[in-house]
């Protein structure tokens, strides 16, 4: 019980983080840019100064949706940041263009990051279900090969997560830089942008920390049942 109870934990607390967010944003998109521009401009302009120009600029559906695909090198931007003149929107695409410098750059987090997608992918759509085999072959079956399984599918997630982090931190640091020295967002304006990405950097250090417990949990189950 004790890897549900901490699942229940912290998706209470992403969904407390992702309210708060929302509501960053919300109120940020409130906030006019004084150049005007959308965040799609903001998005093209911080590429240009980097000499990235071969990186798309495309809208995709949804709200918060904003990634930065390394495959096929684009800045995908939902449609309030897209369009958007205000300083959530500004901070969000910079955000995003803050990873496309660290590829253009070779950034190694975000290398390392990169290479664990497809194995991430195949381990967390399988986890809970080894996690389920793996107590009941711990418990009948008293063999610890699938806990073994388990073990390394979920700290395989716990890794992603690790290295997220340092990923999502220095975007947003990138982000800020640009925005302050451009002159695109300044006093009142880089305050907001900054608490915003602030918010939204809490969401990945609570599924980290949620990763990190729950593989930590599953560790000390298996050891302690070796004893």
């Amino acid at each position: 019980m004790g890897i549900f109870i901490i699942s229940i934990i912290f998706t209470v607390i992403g969904f407390i983080l992702s309210s708060v967010l929302r509501s960053k944003f919300s109120r940020y998109s409130q906030v006019p840019l004084q150049n005007g521009m959308s965040g799609a401009e903001v998005a093209q302009a911080m590429l240009r100064h980097y000499g990235i120009f071969d990186v798309q600029i495309t809208q995709v559906p949804g709200q918060l949706t904003d990634h930065y695909n390394p495959q096929d090198k684009t800045v995908n931007l939902s449609p309030e940041v897209y369009s958007g003149r205000n300083v959530a929107a500004a901070a969000v695409a910079a955000h995003e263009c803050g990873h496309a410098v660290q590829h253009a750059t070779a950034y190694n987090f975000l290398q390392m990051r990169s290479s664990l997608v497809p194995v991430v992918n195949i381990a967390a759509s399988v986890q809970q279900y080894l996690f389920m085999f793996g107590l009941v072959g711990m418990s009948l079956m008293k063999s610890p090969i699938i806990m073994i399984i388990v073990l390394i599918a979920f700290g395989v997630t716990a890794l992603f997560s690790l290295i997220t982090l340092p990923v999502e931190f220095d975007a947003s640091k990138r982000a800020l830089a640009w925005l302050d020295s451009s002159g695109f967002a300044r006093g009142a304006e880089y305050a907001g942008a900054k608490d915003a990405l602030t918010w939204a950097a809490m969401t990945y250090v609570s599924a980290a920390l949620a990763a990190l417990i729950q593989f930590l949990y599953l560790l000390m189950r298996f050891l302690g049942s070796r004893d």
